[in-house]
């Protein structure tokens, strides 16, 4: 059932609310929470889609706020609210509101939401393209216990993150991050299954995906050990190499979909990782509202401090060199840092004797 208001108010839309529920016999309320979707017009379709399919697992009442940019500056002036009621089978199992606003009312779209929010339920806010870099102190987002970004339509990703990074707030996430849920799942399963250290890592993927470079930040974060990002034609990721003491472990996927795992000294094996639609990625993060403490950890590593292929001959990151240099630093560490000047020419009987039982 659709009723369309024109030119209305929040009081009206809560009014045509009841009145659509008792039209379709289902007067009680039996939604989870609310999610608000802060789209433009271009998206908005897109967006309504993936929230009424992710519905199906998370009855909510999805709230949708569209922007309309006015033409003219008396149009600017002028406040206007229309909005499109949704209940029934056009609303998946849920209710849908689509707010257009015009004018002024553009700038204060919190008092216009705030009276439709569902009364004691969490409140999830996603932006799917245009997020604000500080989505916490945004006006909606205050309003919300979630906050559901999305870096890959960023214009800039890197710099997108390098901003996620310095304001982030619990409650905050990406969907860049839920892309990446099967990949840690699989390689932390791999690591399970055979005893070793882990001393660097690779993860080949696309140009401009930031999942790519914070699948290689959580590497990082978690293991402490240099990881390169490396590019490849796509789609999304393509690979993963862990050089381990007991042999590489490598997850490599081709074609989006299907994967294979090898492990040094097991057969290789075909896993299932095929690129999940936004759907699903929203109602993945619909799952859990508390804090992800692991984001934040591998968000805050940082981007720069990643290497690049073609950094590992000229020895990386120096602090970070240095940090595996104390815990026992491998082979190709000791290499990088021969080709140093200076004292480095100097070098003792003594410590070529001691070089020597390493290789």
């Amino acid at each position: 059932m659709n009723i369309d208001l024109t030119n209305t108010t929040a009081s009206d839309i809560n009014k045509a609310l009841v009145r659509g529920r008792r039209a379709i016999g289902s007067p009680a309320v039996g939604m989870v929470l609310t999610l608000v979707i802060v789209t433009d017009e271009e998206n908005a379709y897109d967006s309504l889609k993936a929230a009424s399919e992710a519905s199906h697992e998370h009855p909510s009442r999805t709230l949708v706020v569209v922007k309309r940019v006015s033409r003219s500056p008396r149009d600017r002036t002028n406040s206007r609210l229309d909005a499109e009621v949704r209940v029934g089978a056009d609303a998946g199992t849920g209710e849908t509101v689509v707010l257009r606003l015009y004018g002024e009312v553009v700038n204060h779209a919190q008092s216009v939401v705030l009276p439709l929010l569902l009364p004691d339920a969490p409140v999830v806010v996603w932006w799917p393209v245009n997020a604000p870099l500080d989505p916490a102190k945004d006006p909606l987002g205050a309003l919300a216990q979630r906050r559901v970004t999305d870096t890959y339509a960023a214009e800039a990703p890197l710099e997108e993150l390098g901003a996620r990074a310095e304001a982030y707030t619990p409650g905050d996430t990406d969907l860049a991050w839920t892309r990446i849920t099967p990949w840690r799942s699989m390689l932390a399963a791999a690591l399970d299954q055979v005893t070793c250290r882990v001393t660097s890592a690779e993860v080949d993927g696309e140009e401009f995906n930031p999942s790519v470079e914070l699948l290689a930040m959580w590497l990082a974060d978690r293991l402490d050990v240099p990881v390169r990002r490396a590019l490849s034609t796509g789609p999304g990721l393509t690979g993963v190499r862990m050089e381990t003491t007991s042999g590489p472990i490598v997850l490599h996927r081709a074609n989006g979909s299907l994967a294979s795992l090898s492990i040094q000294g097991q057969p290789d094996r075909a896993v299932a990782l095929q690129r999940r639609e936004t759907s699903e990625l929203i109602a993945e993060e619909l799952r859990r509202l508390d804090p992800d403490d692991i984001y934040a950890s591998a968000l805050r590593y940082g981007v720069d401090r990643l290497t690049e292929p073609e950094d590992a001959s000229e020895g990386g990151n120096p602090g970070r060199r240095a940090s595996a240099s104390s815990e026992g630093s491998s082979e190709p560490v000791a290499r990088a840092e021969e080709p140093a000047k200076g004292p480095a020419k100097k070098t003792s009987a003594k410590a070529e004797a001691k070089k020597a039982p390493a290789k």
